[in-house]
Protein backbone atom coordinates (compact mmCIF):
# COMPACT_ATOMS: atom_id res chain seq x y z
CA UNK A 1 0.00 0.00 0.00
CA UNK A 2 1.39 3.53 -0.79
CA UNK A 3 1.77 6.07 1.39
CA UNK A 4 -0.73 9.14 1.21
CA UNK A 5 0.05 12.58 2.64
CA UNK A 6 -2.24 13.67 5.40
CA UNK A 7 -4.09 10.20 5.74
CA UNK A 8 -4.39 8.19 8.52
CA UNK A 9 -6.43 5.70 7.85
CA UNK A 10 -9.02 4.06 10.89
CA UNK A 11 -10.16 0.90 11.78
CA UNK A 12 -12.65 0.48 8.97
CA UNK A 13 -13.14 -1.81 6.08
CA UNK A 14 -14.30 0.99 3.71
CA UNK A 15 -17.16 0.21 1.29
CA UNK A 16 -17.06 2.70 -1.96
CA UNK A 17 -19.22 2.58 -4.30
CA UNK A 18 -18.24 4.05 -7.72
CA UNK A 19 -20.93 4.82 -10.19
CA UNK A 20 -19.55 5.17 -14.04
CA UNK A 21 -16.36 3.22 -15.73
CA UNK A 22 -14.92 6.68 -17.86
CA UNK A 23 -11.63 8.32 -17.55
CA UNK A 24 -12.78 9.38 -14.13
CA UNK A 25 -14.82 6.07 -12.37
CA UNK A 26 -11.48 4.58 -13.57
CA UNK A 27 -8.70 6.88 -12.03
CA UNK A 28 -10.71 6.41 -9.21
CA UNK A 29 -10.52 2.85 -8.79
CA UNK A 30 -6.75 2.56 -9.88
CA UNK A 31 -6.03 5.70 -6.78
CA UNK A 32 -8.60 3.57 -4.23
CA UNK A 33 -6.56 0.39 -5.11
CA UNK A 34 -3.04 2.00 -4.44
CA UNK A 35 -3.65 3.87 -1.47
CA UNK A 36 -6.28 0.85 0.31
CA UNK A 37 -6.28 -2.19 -1.65
CA UNK A 38 -8.36 -3.86 1.50
CA UNK A 39 -11.20 -1.78 0.42
CA UNK A 40 -14.60 -2.92 -0.89
CA UNK A 41 -14.86 -1.28 -4.13
CA UNK A 42 -18.03 -2.14 -6.42
CA UNK A 43 -18.31 -0.37 -10.21
CA UNK A 44 -21.65 0.47 -11.67
CA UNK A 45 -21.82 0.95 -15.25
CA UNK A 46 -24.16 0.18 -17.74
CA UNK A 47 -21.63 -1.34 -20.02
CA UNK A 48 -18.98 -4.50 -20.35
CA UNK A 49 -15.76 -2.46 -21.32
CA UNK A 50 -14.50 0.58 -20.70
CA UNK A 51 -14.18 2.75 -23.29
CA UNK A 52 -11.04 4.88 -24.24
CA UNK A 53 -13.74 7.11 -25.64
CA UNK A 54 -11.08 9.76 -27.24
CA UNK A 55 -9.68 7.31 -29.74
CA UNK A 56 -12.92 6.96 -31.32
CA UNK A 57 -11.61 8.76 -34.63
CA UNK A 58 -8.89 5.97 -34.87
CA UNK A 59 -11.04 2.93 -35.68
CA UNK A 60 -10.41 4.15 -38.93
CA UNK A 61 -7.18 2.96 -38.92
CA UNK A 62 -7.34 0.30 -36.08
CA UNK A 63 -10.04 -2.27 -34.49
CA UNK A 64 -12.62 -0.89 -32.02
CA UNK A 65 -11.41 -3.28 -29.76
CA UNK A 66 -8.26 -2.20 -29.34
CA UNK A 67 -9.45 0.77 -27.58
CA UNK A 68 -11.90 -1.69 -25.20
CA UNK A 69 -11.15 -2.96 -22.07
CA UNK A 70 -13.47 -5.66 -20.28
CA UNK A 71 -14.72 -4.41 -17.22
CA UNK A 72 -14.00 -8.22 -16.28
CA UNK A 73 -10.19 -7.99 -16.62
CA UNK A 74 -10.37 -4.51 -14.76
CA UNK A 75 -12.11 -5.67 -11.21
CA UNK A 76 -9.55 -8.66 -11.11
CA UNK A 77 -6.94 -6.64 -11.28
CA UNK A 78 -7.85 -3.90 -8.73
CA UNK A 79 -9.93 -6.60 -6.54
CA UNK A 80 -13.47 -4.75 -6.92
CA UNK A 81 -16.47 -5.82 -8.30
CA UNK A 82 -18.62 -4.70 -11.54
CA UNK A 83 -22.62 -4.32 -11.50
CA UNK A 84 -24.02 -3.76 -15.00
CA UNK A 85 -26.44 -0.92 -14.25
CA UNK A 86 -27.19 2.34 -14.83
CA UNK A 87 -28.25 4.68 -11.83
CA UNK A 88 -30.44 7.61 -12.00
CA UNK A 89 -29.46 10.32 -10.46
CA UNK A 90 -31.58 12.97 -9.19
CA UNK A 91 -31.12 15.47 -6.08
CA UNK A 92 -33.47 14.12 -4.05
CA UNK A 93 -31.80 10.27 -5.00
CA UNK A 94 -28.21 12.09 -4.16
CA UNK A 95 -29.98 13.10 -0.26
CA UNK A 96 -31.25 9.51 0.26
CA UNK A 97 -28.63 8.09 -0.75
CA UNK A 98 -26.44 10.51 1.52
CA UNK A 99 -28.92 9.45 4.13
CA UNK A 100 -29.16 6.18 4.34
CA UNK A 101 -25.89 4.94 2.91
CA UNK A 102 -27.00 2.22 0.58
CA UNK A 103 -27.95 2.32 -3.17
CA UNK A 104 -30.84 -0.30 -4.22
CA UNK A 105 -30.46 -1.44 -7.75
CA UNK A 106 -33.07 -4.48 -8.70
CA UNK A 107 -31.66 -7.33 -6.62
CA UNK A 108 -28.60 -5.94 -5.76
CA UNK A 109 -28.64 -4.09 -2.25
CA UNK A 110 -25.08 -1.69 -2.40
CA UNK A 111 -24.45 -0.35 1.58
CA UNK A 112 -21.52 2.04 1.00
CA UNK A 113 -19.65 4.34 3.36
CA UNK A 114 -18.98 6.38 0.21
CA UNK A 115 -20.13 7.09 -3.22
CA UNK A 116 -18.32 8.44 -6.28
CA UNK A 117 -20.45 9.62 -8.76
CA UNK A 118 -18.43 9.32 -12.57
CA UNK A 119 -20.94 8.76 -14.99
CA UNK A 120 -19.75 11.59 -17.42
CA UNK A 121 -21.64 12.98 -19.75
CA UNK A 122 -23.49 12.18 -23.27
CA UNK A 123 -23.30 13.71 -26.60
CA UNK A 124 -26.06 15.48 -27.58
CA UNK A 125 -28.68 13.58 -29.15
CA UNK A 126 -28.61 12.19 -32.69
CA UNK A 127 -32.17 12.66 -33.90
CA UNK A 128 -31.56 13.22 -37.38
CA UNK A 129 -32.31 10.47 -39.38
CA UNK A 130 -30.29 6.93 -40.53
CA UNK A 131 -28.14 8.91 -42.66
CA UNK A 132 -26.76 10.91 -39.78
CA UNK A 133 -24.06 9.30 -37.73
CA UNK A 134 -23.16 10.42 -33.79
CA UNK A 135 -20.34 9.53 -31.47
CA UNK A 136 -22.58 6.82 -29.71
CA UNK A 137 -22.81 5.05 -33.23
CA UNK A 138 -18.51 4.97 -33.53
CA UNK A 139 -18.97 3.60 -29.94
CA UNK A 140 -20.61 0.36 -31.35
CA UNK A 141 -19.21 0.25 -34.82
CA UNK A 142 -15.63 1.44 -36.33
CA UNK A 143 -15.43 4.34 -38.21
CA UNK A 144 -14.01 1.90 -41.14
CA UNK A 145 -16.88 -0.28 -41.22
CA UNK A 146 -19.62 2.20 -40.91
CA UNK A 147 -18.42 4.45 -43.85
CA UNK A 148 -17.52 1.12 -45.65
CA UNK A 149 -21.25 0.03 -45.85
CA UNK A 150 -22.34 3.64 -47.05
CA UNK A 151 -19.86 4.10 -49.76
CA UNK A 152 -21.03 0.48 -50.66
CA UNK A 153 -24.24 1.75 -50.95
CA UNK A 154 -23.94 4.61 -53.00
CA UNK A 155 -24.19 4.58 -56.41
CA UNK A 156 -22.62 8.27 -57.26
CA UNK A 157 -19.56 8.58 -59.00
CA UNK A 158 -18.34 11.78 -56.64
CA UNK A 159 -20.60 12.50 -53.90
CA UNK A 160 -20.17 13.96 -50.31
CA UNK A 161 -19.49 13.39 -46.60
CA UNK A 162 -20.45 16.24 -44.03
CA UNK A 163 -19.04 16.96 -40.98
CA UNK A 164 -20.89 18.97 -38.91
CA UNK A 165 -19.10 20.82 -35.80
CA UNK A 166 -15.77 22.48 -35.91
CA UNK A 167 -14.75 21.44 -32.01
CA UNK A 168 -11.78 19.11 -31.75
CA UNK A 169 -14.11 15.71 -31.79
CA UNK A 170 -15.13 16.52 -35.59
CA UNK A 171 -11.67 17.67 -36.86
CA UNK A 172 -9.83 14.63 -35.57
CA UNK A 173 -12.37 12.81 -37.20
CA UNK A 174 -12.44 14.78 -40.63
CA UNK A 175 -8.94 14.59 -41.18
CA UNK A 176 -9.15 10.48 -39.96
CA UNK A 177 -11.62 10.25 -42.69
CA UNK A 178 -9.72 12.48 -45.48
CA UNK A 179 -7.02 9.45 -45.06
CA UNK A 180 -9.14 6.85 -44.64
CA UNK A 181 -10.55 7.80 -48.60
CA UNK A 182 -7.35 8.49 -49.92
CA UNK A 183 -6.36 4.53 -48.77
CA UNK A 184 -9.65 3.38 -49.94
CA UNK A 185 -9.00 5.71 -53.34
CA UNK A 186 -12.69 6.83 -53.30
CA UNK A 187 -13.64 9.79 -55.40
CA UNK A 188 -15.95 10.72 -52.38
CA UNK A 189 -15.07 14.41 -51.32
CA UNK A 190 -15.42 16.20 -47.65
CA UNK A 191 -17.32 18.92 -46.42
CA UNK A 192 -17.10 20.77 -42.77
CA UNK A 193 -20.13 22.53 -41.50
CA UNK A 194 -19.53 24.93 -38.29
CA UNK A 195 -21.69 27.29 -36.91
CA UNK A 196 -18.62 29.47 -35.77
CA UNK A 197 -16.55 31.46 -37.80
CA UNK A 198 -13.86 29.37 -37.78
CA UNK A 199 -12.74 25.86 -36.25
CA UNK A 200 -11.29 25.14 -32.83
CA UNK A 201 -13.24 28.27 -31.58
CA UNK A 202 -11.91 27.15 -27.94
CA UNK A 203 -8.08 27.19 -28.80
CA UNK A 204 -5.60 29.96 -29.64
CA UNK A 205 -6.04 31.35 -32.97
CA UNK A 206 -2.92 29.57 -34.29
CA UNK A 207 -4.89 26.19 -34.61
CA UNK A 208 -7.70 27.34 -36.45
CA UNK A 209 -5.22 28.95 -38.74
CA UNK A 210 -3.47 25.91 -39.13
CA UNK A 211 -6.25 23.56 -39.15
CA UNK A 212 -7.86 25.59 -41.94
CA UNK A 213 -4.14 25.64 -44.16
CA UNK A 214 -4.49 21.94 -44.00
CA UNK A 215 -8.23 21.76 -44.67
CA UNK A 216 -7.48 23.77 -48.04
CA UNK A 217 -4.23 21.08 -49.22
CA UNK A 218 -7.41 18.60 -48.58
CA UNK A 219 -9.59 20.07 -50.74
CA UNK A 220 -11.85 19.81 -48.00
CA UNK A 221 -14.65 22.52 -48.11
CA UNK A 222 -15.19 24.30 -45.44
CA UNK A 223 -18.93 26.21 -44.77
CA UNK A 224 -18.52 28.88 -41.92
CA UNK A 225 -21.50 30.20 -39.81
CA UNK A 226 -23.88 27.69 -40.76
CA UNK A 227 -26.37 25.99 -38.98
CA UNK A 228 -27.15 22.30 -39.30
CA UNK A 229 -31.03 22.38 -39.75
CA UNK A 230 -30.86 18.28 -41.01
CA UNK A 231 -31.13 15.57 -43.78
CA UNK A 232 -33.27 14.91 -45.80
CA UNK A 233 -32.12 11.62 -48.32
CA UNK A 234 -29.02 12.73 -49.84
CA UNK A 235 -29.64 16.59 -48.79
CA UNK A 236 -28.40 18.86 -46.43
CA UNK A 237 -30.59 21.27 -44.56
CA UNK A 238 -28.88 24.31 -43.73
CA UNK A 239 -29.41 27.68 -42.29
CA UNK A 240 -26.87 30.38 -42.51
CA UNK A 241 -26.57 31.98 -39.23
CA UNK A 242 -25.98 35.81 -40.29
CA UNK A 243 -27.97 36.19 -43.60
CA UNK A 244 -31.12 33.59 -41.60
CA UNK A 245 -31.15 32.42 -45.76
CA UNK A 246 -32.15 28.23 -45.73
CA UNK A 247 -30.03 25.98 -48.58
CA UNK A 248 -29.47 22.71 -49.01
CA UNK A 249 -27.01 20.86 -50.22
CA UNK A 250 -25.49 17.22 -51.58
CA UNK A 251 -24.20 14.78 -49.01
CA UNK A 252 -24.55 11.13 -48.46
CA UNK A 253 -23.85 10.79 -45.55
CA UNK A 254 -23.72 13.31 -41.91
CA UNK A 255 -21.64 13.08 -39.45
CA UNK A 256 -22.53 15.74 -36.29
CA UNK A 257 -20.11 16.40 -33.59
CA UNK A 258 -22.10 18.82 -32.30
CA UNK A 259 -20.80 18.56 -27.78
CA UNK A 260 -21.88 17.30 -24.64
CA UNK A 261 -24.77 18.24 -22.48
CA UNK A 262 -23.94 20.17 -19.60
CA UNK A 263 -22.81 19.13 -16.26
CA UNK A 264 -25.75 18.15 -13.82
CA UNK A 265 -23.83 17.70 -10.49
CA UNK A 266 -21.82 20.76 -8.05
CA UNK A 267 -19.21 19.86 -5.79
CA UNK A 268 -17.02 21.79 -3.15
CA UNK A 269 -13.30 22.22 -3.85
CA UNK A 270 -12.82 18.98 -2.51
CA UNK A 271 -14.80 16.78 -4.83
CA UNK A 272 -17.57 16.81 -2.67
CA UNK A 273 -21.43 17.00 -4.19
CA UNK A 274 -23.28 19.92 -2.97
CA UNK A 275 -27.34 19.66 -3.57
CA UNK A 276 -29.80 22.14 -2.98
CA UNK A 277 -26.80 24.37 -0.82
CA UNK A 278 -25.98 20.99 1.47
CA UNK A 279 -22.57 19.13 1.39
CA UNK A 280 -23.05 15.60 1.00
CA UNK A 281 -20.39 14.43 2.75
CA UNK A 282 -20.32 11.00 1.97
CA UNK A 283 -20.68 11.60 -1.44
CA UNK A 284 -17.91 12.70 -4.12
CA UNK A 285 -18.20 13.29 -7.91
CA UNK A 286 -15.75 13.37 -10.66
CA UNK A 287 -15.31 13.62 -14.72
CA UNK A 288 -17.40 15.30 -17.04
CA UNK A 289 -20.19 15.00 -15.45
CA UNK A 290 -19.42 17.63 -12.31
CA UNK A 291 -18.55 21.28 -12.25
CA UNK A 292 -15.72 21.29 -8.95
CA UNK A 293 -15.91 25.08 -7.06
CA UNK A 294 -12.27 25.43 -7.44
CA UNK A 295 -9.39 26.93 -9.11
CA UNK A 296 -8.82 23.84 -11.48
CA UNK A 297 -9.73 23.25 -14.45
CA UNK A 298 -13.19 22.25 -15.03
CA UNK A 299 -12.84 21.28 -18.79
CA UNK A 300 -14.29 18.46 -20.62
CA UNK A 301 -10.86 16.31 -20.91
CA UNK A 302 -9.75 13.25 -20.46
CA UNK A 303 -6.83 14.09 -18.58
CA UNK A 304 -9.37 17.11 -16.20
CA UNK A 305 -11.31 13.55 -15.93
CA UNK A 306 -8.82 11.38 -14.95
CA UNK A 307 -7.34 14.35 -12.61
CA UNK A 308 -10.28 15.00 -10.58
CA UNK A 309 -11.22 11.06 -10.29
CA UNK A 310 -7.71 10.95 -8.33
CA UNK A 311 -8.14 13.96 -6.55
CA UNK A 312 -11.72 12.26 -5.36
CA UNK A 313 -10.47 9.02 -4.72
CA UNK A 314 -7.69 10.66 -2.44
CA UNK A 315 -9.98 13.03 -0.51
CA UNK A 316 -12.59 10.43 0.10
CA UNK A 317 -9.89 8.42 1.61
CA UNK A 318 -8.73 11.39 3.81
CA UNK A 319 -12.44 12.13 4.71
CA UNK A 320 -12.25 8.42 6.36
CA UNK A 321 -9.34 8.87 8.17
CA UNK A 322 -8.31 10.74 11.76
CA UNK A 323 -7.62 13.98 10.65
CA UNK A 324 -9.52 14.68 7.60
CA UNK A 325 -7.46 17.10 6.19
CA UNK A 326 -8.47 16.82 2.59
CA UNK A 327 -6.70 18.71 -0.75
CA UNK A 328 -8.75 21.03 -2.73
CA UNK A 329 -8.98 20.53 -6.80
CA UNK A 330 -6.00 23.39 -8.39
CA UNK A 331 -5.23 21.04 -11.58
CA UNK A 332 -4.67 23.11 -15.15
CA UNK A 333 -4.59 21.00 -18.18
CA UNK A 334 -0.56 21.70 -19.36
CA UNK A 335 -1.49 20.65 -22.80
CA UNK A 336 -3.72 19.70 -25.30
CA UNK A 337 -3.42 18.36 -28.87
CA UNK A 338 -5.60 18.00 -31.74
CA UNK A 339 -4.90 15.15 -34.22
CA UNK A 340 -4.96 15.75 -37.51
CA UNK A 341 -4.90 12.51 -39.26
CA UNK A 342 -1.76 9.61 -38.79
CA UNK A 343 1.20 11.50 -39.04
CA UNK A 344 0.07 15.25 -38.08
CA UNK A 345 -1.32 17.36 -34.72
CA UNK A 346 -1.36 20.80 -33.46
CA UNK A 347 -1.56 21.32 -30.22
CA UNK A 348 -0.29 23.26 -27.04
CA UNK A 349 2.25 22.83 -24.09
CA UNK A 350 2.67 24.16 -20.86
CA UNK A 351 1.11 27.61 -22.14
CA UNK A 352 -1.49 28.05 -24.45
CA UNK A 353 -0.19 30.11 -27.05
CA UNK A 354 3.13 27.81 -27.01
CA UNK A 355 1.41 26.26 -30.19
CA UNK A 356 3.31 22.93 -31.55
CA UNK A 357 2.79 21.08 -35.00
CA UNK A 358 3.20 18.04 -37.03
CA UNK A 359 5.55 15.02 -35.51
CA UNK A 360 6.45 17.28 -32.30
CA UNK A 361 2.48 17.14 -31.16
CA UNK A 362 2.46 13.54 -31.84
CA UNK A 363 4.62 13.01 -29.87
CA UNK A 364 3.04 14.89 -26.60
CA UNK A 365 0.03 13.00 -27.50
CA UNK A 366 1.92 9.56 -27.49
CA UNK A 367 3.28 10.33 -24.40
CA UNK A 368 0.07 11.37 -22.57
CA UNK A 369 -1.68 8.26 -23.67
CA UNK A 370 0.54 6.11 -22.27
CA UNK A 371 0.54 7.85 -19.25
CA UNK A 372 -3.07 6.45 -19.44
CA UNK A 373 -2.54 3.25 -20.96
CA UNK A 374 0.38 3.03 -18.09
CA UNK A 375 -2.50 3.68 -14.75
CA UNK A 376 -4.93 0.89 -16.70
CA UNK A 377 -2.29 -1.92 -15.33
CA UNK A 378 -1.46 -0.53 -12.40
CA UNK A 379 1.36 1.70 -12.62
CA UNK A 380 0.86 5.72 -11.94
CA UNK A 381 3.58 8.00 -13.51
CA UNK A 382 0.69 11.29 -12.78
CA UNK A 383 2.41 13.76 -10.79
CA UNK A 384 -0.40 14.96 -9.47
Amino acid sequence: MAFLPLYIPGSKRLKIVIAGGGYAGIAAMTTLYRYMPEAEVTLIDPKTEHLKITHLHETFRYPLTDFLVPFSILTQQFGCRHVQHSLNITAGHLKQWQQGKCIQIDEHTLPFDYLLIATGVHANQNNFGEQVLGLDDFSRTAGSDLLDSYLSASSDVETFITIVGGGATGIQFLFEIADFLRRMRSACRLRLIDSGEHVLRQFPADFSRYVQARMQEESIEFHPSVRFVGQQGNQLLLKHKTTGQDFTLPSMLSLVFSGKQAETLKTNSFGQVVADQDILTNIFAAGDCTHYQSFGSNAMTAQSAVRKGKLAARNLLRHSGIIKIMEPYLHRDIGYVVSLGATDAVGWLAIENNVVTGMPALLIKEVVEAQYDLLLTGVDTYLI
